[in-house]
């Protein structure tokens, strides 16, 4: 999973792409990268790290230009150590493009082998990413051959790449000189949306991958990218849109209004905050199916993505919500570490238990996701040392039971604690007293219900369909691989970089 944006402004945009990033942090802590624009000549800098750290003042000073686009990354494919494959990418023909891109391509392999066999492009690391702006560059030459760059022209060819590509991504590309292009995947599996802001300089248009990105920034969302459709801005700030997919459908991913989107955004027209909370209820009438609630005597969120599910929660079986945690914010979130070992280390160093909510007390524990169990594992212990006599478990997501191939880091079954686990089995792991996991059904049904042009979910993690109809077993075998010889990569600084140089390095 990434966060993604793109600006056309009058004005400089680094900084705004830079505080747009920072809205979008917790979809990415491995690294950052911004890309700007100034006449048709694009200066680029991008690394490892937090945005904080990876952006200085002198990298500022050398991001000129009133177009842009920028992005935070947690890898989901490639290798997550190369700094050579932190976004944004950039080819120079034909036109010259820069991209960014959030999601998973899942038939990345094959494209490779035909751009280099037929298209005659080479690809120079293991990202997915640089497959897709190869993928775009290769179909925009040829629908631009002899003829002016047009936005049908552009249209047209990001037609063509939804018929060669296959898997999950929102697409937010700058073509030097002519402006900046935005697409979403024929399922509308991963999110983007765009709108508008008034500056003294004039107009301007931003797309990002959330809602919290445009509104932190002073713009007013003017709505989602359709799934399949694509947007061109000109760099006037004209805006021309247009569905490029033959048959697009709705199925955004169930895990962005789980966990890994900002409540306070609206996704395809679903409140993240209200869906959070819709799940809370129905978890509750699954509690009350399980349990009595008289055994409980207090509702404890894991902070933070469960909180509005445990209110919800709480209020239905009539028992008091507490805060029994206390989150150190400057410890990135667990889940989208890279590492088990890092991981499970930084559990204690983020949360710490107020030992007086839990002791003596029984306590339901209500976290967002159970994924690996190791979290779970240590949080449920934290409660007993605190002093809890029984200690309950729910989760606001149905069990995690199989692998997500869309760009969620959740791809190898001996990771999911859930797969070909009972939910006895999950309950012995982790320590509990009880355990209670959300109905797959629904969940679906109660986050679905806010937006009837939702057609569906994807939900693969959960319920085991694949919704773009490609995924294998080999494919599975094949990310597993990949993901065990990185297991063994170390880190190091001594790796050469492939980027555009800023103005600052130059001078």
């Amino acid at each position: 999973m990434c966060g993604i944006v793109g600006v056309i402004s009058k004005a400089p945009v680094n900084q705004l792409i830079y505080d747009a990033l920072l809205l979008l942090q917790h979809r990415g802590q491995d690294a950052a990268g911004i890309v700007t624009m100034q006449d048709s000549r694009c200066y680029m800098h991008k690394a490892r790290g937090m945005v904080r750290d990876v952006f200085r003042t002198r990298n500022m000073r050398g991001l000129l230009g009133p177009v842009g686009l920028g992005q935070v990354r947690y890898p989901t494919a490639g290798n997550a150590y190369s700094e050579e494959e932190a976004q944004p990418f950039y080819v120079n023909a034909p036109f010259g493009i820069v991209l960014v891109h959030n999601g998973n391509l899942t038939n990345a392999v094959t494209l490779k082998n035909e751009l280099a066999r037929i298209d005659r492009r080479h690809i120079n690391t293991d990202s997915d990413t640089e497959v897709l702006i190869n993928i775009l560059a290769h179909e925009l030459e040829l629908a631009a051959r002899d003829l002016p760059l047009t936005p049908e022209i552009i249209f047209k060819a990001v037609s063509a790449v939804h018929k060669r590509i296959k898997g999950s991504y929102a697409v937010v590309a700058l073509i030097a000189g002519f402006g900046l292009l935005a697409f979403r995947d024929p399922f509308g599996i991963r999110p983007l949306c765009f709108g508008e802001g008034d500056t003294p300089e004039g107009r301007q248009v931003m797309v990002a991958s959330e809602s919290v990105a445009l509104e932190g920034t002073g713009h007013v969302m003017t709505r989602d990218v359709a799934p399949g459709e694509a947007i061109f801005i000109t760099p006037e700030g004209q805006v021309y849109a247009q569905q490029c997919a033959e048959n697009p459908s709705l199925h955004p991913c169930m895990f962005e209004y789980v966990y890994l989107a900002r409540p306070d955004s609206i996704m395809d027209g679903i409140s993240v905050y209200q869906a959070r909370l819709n799940m809370g209820e129905t978890l509750a009438q699954r509690l009350i199916s399980t349990m009595p609630p008289s055994e409980i005597d207090v509702v404890i969120p894991i902070p933070e993505s469960s909180r509005p599910s445990a209110m919800q929660l709480a209020q239905k079986i009539g028992k008091p919500y507490r805060e029994g945690f206390v989150k150190n914010r400057y410890v990135g979130r667990t889940f989208i570490m890279p590492g088990q070992g890092v991981r499970k280390k930084s559990v204690r160093q983020k949360l710490n238990a107020i030992g007086v909510e839990f002791k003596g007390r029984n306590v339901l524990l209500v976290d967002d996701s159970i994924v690996r169990g190791t979290t779970s594992k240590e949080i449920v212990q934290m409660a007993r040392e605190a002093g809890a006599r029984k200690v309950y478990m729910a989760s606001a997501a149905p069990p995690v039971r199989f692998p997500n191939v869309y760009g969620i880091d959740m791809p190898t079954n001996s990771e999911l604690i859930a797969h070909n686990r009972s939910i006895e089995e999950i309950r012995q792991f982790i320590g509990a007293d009880a355990l209670i996991y959300q109905d797959v059904n629904a969940m679906k049904r109660v986050v679905g219900a806010m937006n009837p042009l939702v057609a569906g979910f994807e939900a693969s993690c959960f319920d085991g369909h694949y919704i773009t109809g490609d995924i294998t077993a080999a494919d599975f075998d094949a990310i597993a691989t990949q993901r065990r010889s990185q297991g063994e990569e170390e880190d190091s600084t001594d790796r050469s970089r492939l980027a555009l140089p800023n103005a600052a390095e130059q001078s």
